[in-house]
């Protein structure tokens, strides 16, 4: 990923805030003969960290796919993303563009054993499950689950390097980029994004 100062995302509290709100990464894992793998998965912050260090789990058999823990991978932590139209800047002459935010965490995976697994897959279900007025939990099930834990691997991420990238029109002048955020505000708009929005309003500078 292309890194410009300018759309850097740097702070450790928007990194974990980004983990926090945008649980479902993309892993991607190199091979020294070439070629990559590629897999989809649910994650959560590390309670006991007060860093980006993340858990997560894949099938057992996918994991072995990663050669999970043996060498280094990028987790893809996709946050609020939209197509800007030219239309919304009211001004130009401009093109259109993507606003985006994302974070890379690059790291060797630790694999963990098959009770901190479970514990992994507990800690997940009640981070989805703390949402809902009548959470569910994974002990409700606890036979079942115990019998199925077993083919999945749990892992933990401690990043040693961590790249967050921003970019929610920070080059346009400050009216311009407001002006983004009121059609991306409309609801009749086809592509109105009140997440991209609000996250263009929590980042970006206030006006001088």
């Amino acid at each position: 990923m292309l890194e410009q100062p300018l759309y850097a995302l740097n702070d450790p509290a928007d990194i974990r805030s980004l983990i926090a709100d945008r649980a479902w990464a993309t892993l991607v894992s190199p091979f020294p003969n070439g070629g990559l793998t590629v897999s989809h998965l649910p994650v959560v912050l590390d309670p006991d960290r007060d860093d980006s260090t993340v858990l997560g789990h894949l099938a057992r058999t996918d994991a072995e796919l990663h050669e999970l823990g043996r060498h280094p991978v990028v987790l893809i932590i996709e946050g609020p993303n939209g197509y800007i139209s030219p239309s919304f800047y009211q001004s130009g002459p401009y093109v259109p563009t993507w606003n985006f935010v994302v974070a890379h965490l690059h790291g060797t995976p630790e694999l963990l054993g098959a009770q901190h697994t479970y514990d992994v897959l507990d800690k997940t279900v009640d981070h989805f499950e703390s949402r809902r007025p009548n959470p569910w939990h994974l002990a409700e099930v606890d036979e079942y689950a115990q019998h199925i834990a077993p083919m999945t691997a749990g892992f933990r991420l401690a990043p040693t390097r961590t790249v967050g990238k921003a970019k929610i029109s920070q080059e346009k002048p400050r009216d311009i980029a407001q002006r983004v955020i009121q059609a991306l505000e409309r609801d009749d708009d086809i592509h109105s994004n009140r997440e991209l929005a609000a996250t263009m309003t929590r980042i970006l500078p206030p006006s001088p």
